[in-house]
């Protein structure tokens, strides 16, 4: 049988800012009660980064816990990939801020920008330079500052978003191509533009010369997020050739507990299989993936060998999903 080239995780990381922002908290910013979050979203609290921390910092913290998890050094890194829609600047790409400050060797660094689907766009994207062999240790990192987005007069977004990062390690790894190789097996990305107004930023360099503020009508958003993500997971699964109630674990994007609760029943996986961090990170776009994969592998949840299904959908509308084996 020919022998496959697989992009295989090898070391997760995350990080998250030392500063807790409770429903209390908001609550004495902005008209809304803790009752009322945790009802509509299944939020707790959330982390928010100090003023002198940007999101490459939060990159960089998340990517040292992804190497040491996977026995490596920055020395060892030949390609950066950071999903994030917090760049630390307009240019140059927050990947190559990121390589700096690890003290990575000179290699192939850049930015993808897919909002809160991000992270499942960047895996994507470094799979094509890692299973081509292209790359031969590659750091894949979700990192947002969110809450400077937002709008704190505007309680149906304020309180939504927090801050974070983490962080995957792939390395090429020989395969059978079957579904038991270790490594990223199926994907399915998904982008409809006409959907923009459901949510964006109503600023940037180009347009207002601002940073602007995230809008959302959130009734919509999430009408469409159970249904695009609900096909997205099927055509991932059948892209890695396996069904979907086989995976062991359902890692999704934390935009909203009744979102992920949705999505599950709608696919048919079992809600003990659901990693949920929402209720203490809330919404960390691109970070919250690779957030929660993180908390499941150290708390012991997900173990090496089990199959995972990541999903996620974020403004554009962006959305998709991932199938790996760890």
């Amino acid at each position: 049988m020919t022998k496959v080239l697989r992009s295989v995780v090898t070391g997760v990381g995350g990080y998250l800012p030392e500063n807790v922002v409770t429903n209390a908290e908001l609550a004495k910013v902005v008209e809304t009660s803790d009752e009322w979050i945790r009802e509509r979203t299944g939020i707790r609290e959330r982390r928010k980064a100090a003023d002198d921390e940007a999101a490459s910092d939060l990159a960089v913290a998340a990517a040292r816990r992804a190497l040491e998890a996977a026995g490596r050094t920055a020395l060892d890194v030949d390609l950066i990939v950071v999903a994030t829609t917090t760049p630390d600047l307009t240019f140059p790409a927050t990947a190559t801020i990121v390589q700096r400050k690890l003290g990575c060797p000179v290699g192939v660094a850049f930015d993808v920008q897919a909002v809160c689907s991000g992270f499942v766009y960047a895996l994507s994207v470094a799979d094509g330079f890692v299973a081509r062999g292209r790359a031969k240790c590659a750091l894949v990192i979700g990192a947002e500052t969110m809450t400077r987005l937002m709008d704190w007069t505007d309680r149906g977004t304020c309180v939504l978003f927090g801050d974070g990062a983490g962080a995957v390690v792939l390395e090429p790894q020989e395969g059978e191509g079957e579904v038991t190789d270790r490594g990223l097996l199926g994907f399915a990305l998904r982008a409809d533009g006409t959907k923009q107004d459901l949510l964006y930023v109503d600023g940037g360099p180009s347009t207002t010369g601002t940073r602007g503020f995230l809008r959302m009508q959130g009734n919509q958003v999430f009408r469409h997020a159970v249904v695009n993500i609900s096909e997205a997971i099927h055509a991932a699964a059948e892209d890695a050739g396996v069904p979907v109630e086989s995976v062991d674990w359902f890692i999704p994007h934390q935009a909203n507990q009744r979102i992920l609760e949705g999505v599950a029943k709608r696919v048919g996986i079992a809600e003990e299989k659901v990693i949920s961090t929402v209720a203490q990170h809330a919404n960390t776009s691109a970070a919250s993936i690779p957030l929660a994969l993180d908390q499941g592998v150290r708390d012991g949840r997900v173990k090496p060998g089990e199959l995972l299904l990541l999903e996620a959908m974020g403004g554009g509308l962006t959305w998709g999903a991932c199938v790996l084996r760890l």
